[in-house]
């Protein structure tokens, strides 16, 4: 029989384990990771082409009956993101501003109701439809119509219906009302 020296088997055991421990920590490199997809923001709407043919500012029919203005022949609207007003449109504000310093409105007041399309912030499109309407009521007060008569308010996107650029146009809008 042949004598084992005492410790050997717990030597042998020590020496496997290292042996394994060595190469446990090894420097292996880890499996690539899948590339983490990257958030793109949609792309934005192009604003449409400025028309003067459009009209943003909707004159009711009745005031359009008792100033005798012209019929609108296109869809009220503005540009996207726009608060400029078309020469057509000074046009037909000329002709309001005449029927209310000289004519059927004369001491009457009007309400200007700004609108936008949904797109964009609820805060942005209220604002945006303020500063249409504050436009109208600057070029009619340049024109003589006393500020008190001319009420502004703005409905932001809250009326809009539009889903596609044709419609949304239809929301770009100052509605000018009796009041």
């Amino acid at each position: 029989m042949i004598a084992k020296r005492p410790g050997t088997r717990a030597f042998a055991t020590l020496v496997a384990l290292s042996a394994l421990g060595a190469v446990g920590c090894g420097e292996a490199t880890p499996p690539p990771k899948a590339p983490e997809p990257v958030a793109v923001a949609p792309k934005p709407v192009p604003p449409p082409p400025a028309s003067e043919s459009k009209r943003p500012v909707n004159v009711s029919n009745d005031l359009r009956a008792l100033c005798n203005l012209p019929e609108a022949k296109d869809a009220p609207k503005f540009d996207f993101d726009g608060a400029d007003l078309s020469a057509g449109d000074r046009e037909v504000l000329r002709g309001l501003a005449k029927c209310m310093t000289d004519g059927a409105l004369k001491g009457k007041g009007v309400r200007l109701v700004g609108h936008a399309d949904p797109r964009g912030e609820a805060e942005y499109n209220m604002t945006l439809g303020a500063n249409r309407a504050a436009g109208v009521k600057g070029f009619l007060s340049s024109l003589g119509v006393a500020e008190s008569r001319l009420l502004e308010t703005s409905r932001g996107e809250l009326d809009a219906k539009g889903t596609d650029e044709e419609s949304w146009m239809l929301d770009r809008r100052v509605d000018i009302e009796a009041r």
